[in-house]
């Protein structure tokens, strides 16, 4: 096939098929508002709190000011004062020796006025220079805080300039990788499709001969391997929807127990080829609620895998349903080799694999499990002891669900 051939195949994308997947959130959308929202307030928040912290710390920097100068004071005055008292102690001795000197009558004379007025005037302009510094500092502190004030505004405009300029680029750079994922999502499933197509085909076409079950288990593995890729690609797909914000998720009235018998059914054929039993457990013939099928099913399909994935043969997994303090709960339990108590938490995040070998996927269907799980307002968590196998359970809160029932609209906020 040629480039322009390809090229060419590129572009029949139908203009409907965009705007299905843009409804679906695949594509780039409204999100970007509702995101905007939260950086805008996040920044006000943080713009807040500076203005406190500058605020407090030029309080600091006054008070600390205040008090060095109160100490030089009191610093000065106290010098001032011993110096007086030395003089005067000099004087007096100076006097004493006089008044020996003179006759009777012109001893203990009062000191000269105009040492007391020369005192006088000192310390009037010691007061004066003081009062002076004081309006100085006042006025050097009131011309701080109008400069500070008045560069503060050009500062964040220029940030926010600096900071639309670069949402203009995200928004470009985060359109175009969600418009090239679609596009490649939608002819990847595609081809997958006419590879299983053409499988089945093979299958039904193969003789009745050792021949015949060659090329048969051959088509059944290509069936495995594209239903892998397929299941590959809607992680990738989910996990953009996720960060979109528009994870699709439709509650509806149900039956858990449904949900947990077609998951049985599902993985009863894999789990027999591994020598592992599938066994079902629920506290009623119903467990009615308000949920996403087929996002439930989603969810309780990846813990199976995980557990088919680490199981050893012979083992057993049991898939457990109950209702319990107005919440629907379901628990799926193996007798694998557990998980270590610091990855009980961190198995929910991206990308996060508990095996060193485990190389059967991206390790995303746990977070989208969870993501799924708490967009109907639940819970996820896991519980084990390593060797001993593991439980993840979650529950669904069912006011909640019911609600989103009654509105549908608020499963796509």
């Amino acid at each position: 096939m040629t480039w322009d051939r390809v090229q060419d195949n590129w572009k029949k994308v139908s203009v409907n098929t965009k705007e299905t997947l843009r409804r679906f959130g695949i594509l780039h959308g409204d999100h970007v508002v509702s995101e905007r929202k939260k950086t805008n307030e996040s920044l006000r928040v943080e713009r807040e709190k500076t203005d406190q912290a500058v605020a407090a710390r030029q309080e600091d920097v006054v008070k600390h000011a205040d008090a060095v100068v109160d100490r030089a004071r009191a610093n000065a005055d106290a010098v001032i004062s011993l110096a007086r008292d030395n003089a005067d102690a000099v004087l007096d001795a100076a006097r004493d020796k006089a008044d020996e000197l003179l006759d009777p009558d012109q001893r203990h004379v009062e000191p000269d006025a105009d040492i007391l007025e020369e005192r006088t005037l000192a310390d009037d302009a010691l007061r004066d220079e003081r009062d002076s510094a004081d309006e100085t500092l006042r006025a050097e502190r009131e011309k701080y805080a109008e400069t500070l004030k008045r560069f503060l505004p050009l500062e964040r405009e220029s940030t926010d300039r600096y900071l639309q300029s670069e949402r203009v680029r995200s928004d470009d750079a985060l359109a175009n990788r969600d418009d090239f994922l679609a596009i490649v999502t939608h002819d990847l499933r595609d081809l997958i499709g006419g590879i299983v197509m053409s499988a089945a085909v093979l299958s039904k076409r193969a003789p009745q001969n050792e021949h015949g079950n060659q090329t048969l288990a051959e088509a059944k593995r290509i069936e495995r391997y594209a239903a892998r890729m397929s299941r590959l690609i809607g992680d990738l797909v989910d996990v953009v929807s996720i960060d979109a914000g528009k994870l699709g998720v439709a509650p509806a009235p149900g039956d858990l127990v449904i949900v947990i018998a077609e998951a049985q059914e599902t993985f009863h054929a894999s789990a027999s080829a591994k020598g592992i039993s599938v066994e079902t457990q629920a506290a009623s013939d119903k467990l009615l609620g308000a949920f996403d099928h087929d996002r439930i099913l989603q969810v309780l399909a990846n813990l199976i895998s995980n557990s088919l994935k680490f199981t050893p043969r012979g083992g057993k997994i049991m898939i457990n349903g109950d209702q319990e303090a107005g919440n629907l709960r379901l628990s799926v339990v193996d007798t694998g080799p557990g998980i270590p108590n610091g990855a009980l938490e961190s198995i929910f995040e991206r990308f996060t694999q508990v095996g060193k070998h485990d190389s059967g996927g991206l390790g995303l269907g746990l977070y989208i499990s969870r993501c799924i799980v708490e967009a109907h307002g639940g819970r996820i968590w896991a519980e084990s002891q390593p060797g001993a196998g593991s439980s993840i359970s979650f529950t669904l809160p069912m006011r909640a669900a019911a609600a989103a029932v009654g509105n549908p609209s608020s499963s796509e906020s």
